[in-house]
């Protein structure tokens, strides 16, 4: 049974600053301040003619949806928890930031039917913070972090690599931090530079280099696989598309196939770990629905394992997991 999940834009409610990167009108591809109605109308339509799809969850994101003003926000809750007290829905998800986290929140949520909180930790790097105008500490997300997990809400925590000051090193040692926090998510956001933002600034004046999309899916295939084998799911990978973001970012690291581009390199690597340092034609034995990322794009792959001496072919074989590979020379 497939459950169909509704997403609702709180555009830049509640935030008590800007970052650098930050343009959460254009990330949303809107600026109409949400409604109950919309959210009464969104649900509906989620579920329209798709009666096996009921169970999935209400998730308001943009903004700092625990810091907007509190009768506003209890008028969002309060229609959604509508929606899960039919049963249509499982629960409510929320996307804040780690400041606007407290017991009193805690209780609040819990008492509308608030099952997952997302904090957006961004870095656990204090000079990145800073650099970046977050306004919080790396103190902040941890204490969030286990406030929340105190009350029995499933964690969800955020990060962006290529941030303004970032590095590879830094990036890597923050996904350490998150995962000593056990949060059952993570989303990874490589930096997308939008256009009007003090990032789009500091680009087009030389003091900042985005990352690449190249660079990022470099990066990401050291960080999924961190995550994953620390048993903590990676529910995104780069911005999605759409929502007008291709008609505003100037730079940095946004492509619709990031993730995809990412995985193909943590099977390129695993391969070549497998083949330890031999050469030959070899058959390669990866799960059905992962032969496209062992390819690689346009095949690119299979010509850079030739380039490493290994003339391959991709097989598919069901008995294997999803992240699971098999090298055999013939």
């Amino acid at each position: 049974m497939k459950h169909v999940n509704v997403a609702l834009f709180a555009v830049h409610e509640g935030c008590p600053n800007m970052c650098t990167f930050c343009n959460q009108r254009s990330i949303s591809g809107s600026i109409k301040k949400l409604t109950v109605r919309d959210v009464h109308e969104a649900a509906k339509t989620a579920l329209s003619g798709k009666t096996d799809a009921r169970g999935g969850e209400i998730a308001f994101f943009g903004g700092s949806f625990t810091m907007i003003e509190r009768g506003y926000m209890l008028s969002l809750l309060e229609a959604a928890k509508q929606h899960i007290d039919s049963g249509v829905f499982s629960g409510i998800r929320i996307s804040t930031r780690p400041d606007g986290i407290n017991g009193e929140i805690c209780g609040i949520l819990k008492e509308y039917g608030v099952t997952s909180v997302e904090l957006g930790a961004q870095s656990m790097d204090e000079r990145v913070l800073l650099l970046n105008r977050r306004g919080h500490t790396a103190q902040d997300v941890v204490n969030a972090s286990q406030l929340l997990k105190k009350y029995g809400f499933s964690l969800g925590l955020q990060m962006m690599t290529g941030l303004y000051g970032s590095t590879d090193e830094d990036s890597i040692e923050t996904a350490e931090k998150i995962i000593a926090l056990s949060p059952e998510t993570v989303r990874i956001y490589p930096t997308v530079v939008i256009e009007g933002t003090e990032l789009d600034r500091l680009m087009k004046s030389g003091e900042y280099t985005p990352q690449s999309v190249e660079e990022a899916a470099r990066l990401g295939s050291v960080l999924i696989p961190m995550f994953e084998n620390a048993g903590i799911k990676v529910i995104r990978f780069g911005l999605h598309s759409g929502g007008g973001v291709e008609g505003n970012y100037t730079g940095g690291a946004y492509h619709p196939a990031l993730r995809e581009m990412a995985e193909s390199l943590i099977f390129l690597n695993r391969a070549l770990e497998k083949a330890q340092g031999r050469q030959g034609r070899a058959d390669v034995f990866v799960n059905p629905a992962c032969i496209s990322k062992m390819t690689g794009q346009k095949r690119c792959n299979i010509e850079k394992l030739a380039q490493a001496g290994i003339i391959c072919t991709v097989k598919g074989d069901p008995s294997l997991e999803k992240n699971e590979i098999n090298l055999q020379f013939t």
